[in-house]
C-alpha cells in the first residue's frame, strides 16, 4: 500500500475535526498578527493585485482584442480565459504567503467567516487598492492609451439593456459564485485536497463569471478591479455600483454558506 494521504482519514473524524474548527473560530482584532509577516503578506498581496490590473485589464485593451468588436464572441472569450487563467496563477503564485486574495470582497468574506482577523483584512484591502492603483497606473502609462480615440476598453460599465439596480444584482450574484467556490475549497470539511485545487477552482469560476457578465458590466466581481482602472482613466459614473456590489455579496455568501452547506 502507498503512503496515507490526509484524505484517506476516516471521514467521520475529519467531519468531526471540521466541526470543532468551525465552532472554535471567533472574530479577532489581530493584535498578534502585526509583525513582519504581515508586512511580506501585504506586500504580496499589492504585487498580486498589479498583476491583475496589468495583466488581466491589459487583456481587455490589448489592441488586436479591440479590433474583433465587442460584439465577437471570440473577444468575450479571450478576455474571460486572461482573467479566469491569469488570477487562477497569481492565487497560485501568492498562495504561500498571502494566500492569494487580490480581492477586497474575499478578504471581507474571509474576516466574516472568522478565516483572517480585522487587522489582517484591513491591511490586505489597503494593500489591494494601492497595487491596483498601481497597476492601473503602470497600465495606462505604459499602453500609450493617450494616443486611443474613443472611449477606453476594459472599464466596467452599465451595459445598454440594463439598468443600475439589475447590473448591481448581476454583480452581486457574480460575487456570490466565486466567494462559495473559495469557502468551498478551503472547507475543512472536504479535508485533504490538492495545492492546485483552489487557484484551478477559482480560476474556473473566475473564468465562467466573465463569460456571463461581461455584456453586462464587464464583470468586476471585485471591488479594486471595478473602480481603478475606471478612476485612472476618468470614467466613473457607475464606480459604486462595482464598488459596493462585490462587498454585499461577500456578506450574503458566507451566511448561504454557513447556513446551506456546512454540517454542525
Amino acid at each position: 500500500m502507498g503512503e496515507v494521504e490526509l484524505g484517506d482519514v476516516n471521514p467521520e473524524v475529519q467531519n468531526e475535526g471540521a466541526k470543532s474548527k468551525c465552532k472554535t473560530r471567533s472574530f479577532s482584532l489581530g493584535g498578534d498578527d502585526i509583525n513582519f509577516c504581515l508586512i511580506q503578506k501585504a506586500g504580496a498581496e499589492f504585487l498580486g493585485t498589479m498583476f491583475l490590473i496589468i495583466f488581466c485589464v491589459g487583456s481587455a485593451n490589448h489592441r488586436a482584442l479591440v479590433a474583433l468588436g465587442v460584439n465577437s464572441p471570440a473577444y468575450y472569450l479571450s478576455i474571460s480565459l486572461a482573467f479566469g487563467l491569469g488570477i487562477g496563477g497569481i492565487v497560485h503564485i501568492l498562495s504561500g504567503t498571502s494566500g492569494g486574495h487580490v480581492n477586497p470582497a474575499v478578504s471581507f468574506a474571509l474576516f466574516l467567516d472568522r478565516r483572517v482577523s480585522l487587522i489582517v483584512a484591513v491591511v490586505y484591502i489597503i494593500a489591494q487598492f494601492a497595487g491596483g492603483f498601481a497597476g492601473a497606473g503602470l497600465l495606462y502609462a505604459l499602453g500609450n492609451f493617450d494616443d486611443i480615440e474613443g472611449d477606453i476598453k476594459g472599464v466596467n460599465a452599465v451595459m445598454d439593456g440594463i439598468n443600475p439596480a439589475q447590473a448591481f444584482f448581476l454583480e452581486l450574484f457574480g460575487t456570490m459564485f466565486l466567494i462559495l467556490t473559495i469557502l468551498s475549497t478551503i472547507n475543512e470539511q472536504h479535508g485533504h485536497a490538492a495545492s492546485y485545487l483552489q487557484p484551478l477552482s477559482i480560476g474556473i469560476a473566475i473564468l465562467v463569471m466573465h463569460i456571463f457578465l461581461i455584456p453586462f458590466t464587464n464583470c468586476a466581481i471585485n471591488p479594486v478591479r471595478g473602480t481603478v482602472w475606471n478612476i485612472v482613466t476618468g470614467q466613473t459614473s457607475d464606480i459604486l455600483i462595482f464598488l459596493f456590489a462585490p462587498l454585499v455579496g461577500s456578506i450574503v455568501s458566507v451566511l448561504v454558506h454557513n447556513i446551506f452547506f456546512v454540517r454542525y
